[in-house]
């Protein structure tokens, strides 16, 4: 007899028009009792897989932290296609490894299962973007113990903005803790706070923050940034540069004005101190906050 997990291999991977002839609720039902499971679910088996012959494993040369609904996946994809990178096929851009360790102690096992989710082939640079780790305060001082070294990449967006697509992305349904979803995507639009515990563990020069805005104005000049940051040629260019590949372009949650209004005036202060940790951070590509 097939085992549990093959059969829930085989849910999985049903052709999409055949899969949703299966119940929605069968179907979750056989995947949260045997997998698959992806990075950010709870029982995902995080044992990195075995690295090629040709390839070492260690930890990252980067780490993009943040933010969500901010065109990280749209820039990873970009900052992969660099010759010099090496994405390693099959493992998805968003490792989540730290998510478990709010309440698991975290020692050198766990620093070497996590560099083990990073094998490359020698001279090449490979990493992660896991927007989650900005909004999980005990990520810094772990990912400064596994990866003291790396580079971060944070990708800040217009607060009311991100809110905007960050609710879009929860997918509300009836039933759902409204409250407690709302409070969640409003949270994730602080940055000070968050911003300051990594440069708390990092120093300065390993951190590079961007702007969504500006990334989508001058896509060729902010990667060059990118990629100087990063140790990599700056001169190339992708053919896909100027095509955004993320759902933060598509629909978004629409605001009455004066919910806009109380929004604007619950993150100005934060974004005053966003600002006055990123000297570069340009205020006026926020039209919500610009003068």
């Amino acid at each position: 007899m097939p085992r549990s997990t093959e059969i829930g291999e085989a849910v999985f991977r049903l052709p999409a028009g055949v899969r949703h002839l299966v119940p929605r609720v069968v179907r979750e039902s056989v995947r949260r009792r045997v997998g698959p499971f992806a990075p950010w679910e709870a029982g995902f088996d995080a044992c990195p897989p075995k690295p090629a012959p040709s390839e070492h494993v260690g930890p990252p040369d980067f780490v993009g932290v943040g933010v969500q609904k901010a065109g990280t996946t749209w820039w990873y994809e970009l900052v992969t296609s660099h010759p010099g990178v090496h994405r390693p096929p099959g493992i998805h851009k968003e490792r989540h490894f730290f998510a478990p360790y709010a309440t698991k102690a975290f020692g050198p096992d766990a620093v070497g299962r996590y560099h083990g989710w990073f094998p490359r082939p020698p001279g090449l640079t490979t990493g992660e973007w896991t927007p989650d780790y900005f909004a999980q305060p005990w990520v810094p001082s772990l990912l400064a113990e596994a990866a003291p070294t790396t580079r971060l990449l944070v990708m800040l967006r217009d607060p009311v903005e991100r809110f905007r697509s960050g609710l879009a992305h929860a997918a509300l349904h009836a039933a759902v803790n409204l409250g407690a979803v709302v409070s969640e995507a409003v949270g994730r639009g602080f940055y000070a706070e968050p911003l300051r515990a990594f440069l708390t563990c990092f120093a300065p020069e390993q951190v590079l923050v961007l702007q969504y805005e500006h990334c989508v104005t001058d896509p060729a000049g902010q990667l060059a940034r990118t990629f100087t940051f990063l140790g990599l040629d700056p001169a190339f260019r992708p053919a896909h540069l100027r095509q955004p590949q993320s759902p933060t372009m598509g629909e978004k949650i629409v605001l009455d004005a004066e919910a806009k209004r109380r929004l604007v005036d619950l993150y100005r202060a934060d974004v005053e101190a966003t600002a006055d940790l990123v000297g570069a951070l340009d205020i006026g590509l926020w039209p919500n906050f610009g003068p």
